[in-house]
């Protein structure tokens, strides 16, 4: 397998629950969907704190404590980013009022 095209051949699954567990299986990479806050509109893609974790889903140390163990595991994680879809709730999405004179 080269080592550049690891997706390619990868084994991937949905959940970082029992890292164990998956390892044990030959999973090789995890998938994140979408996790960071949001409003909750447009099927959470509009995100409003990229560096954030919606608390319905655990807290940054959660993030951090997993993609470690995963590491250690020498399982990939892949995450969503999807900045084209920032909510108008997030710093710097365009502010149409206060452009007005």
């Amino acid at each position: 397998m080269i080592d550049d095209l690891w997706y390619k051949n990868g084994v991937f699954y949905g959940l970082l629950r029992r890292l164990d567990y998956l390892h044990g299986l030959g999973v090789t990479a995890i998938w994140l969907m979408l996790f960071q806050p949001s409003p909750g509109r447009d099927d959470g893609y509009d995100i409003s704190d990229y560096y954030g974790v919606d608390p319905r889903h655990g807290t940054l140390g959660d993030f951090v404590e997993s993609t470690h163990g995963c590491q250690q595991r020498g399982i990939h994680v892949i995450i969503d980013l999807v900045v084209n879809h920032t909510s108008d709730a997030h710093p710097w999405a365009f502010n149409e009022v206060a452009l007005r004179p």
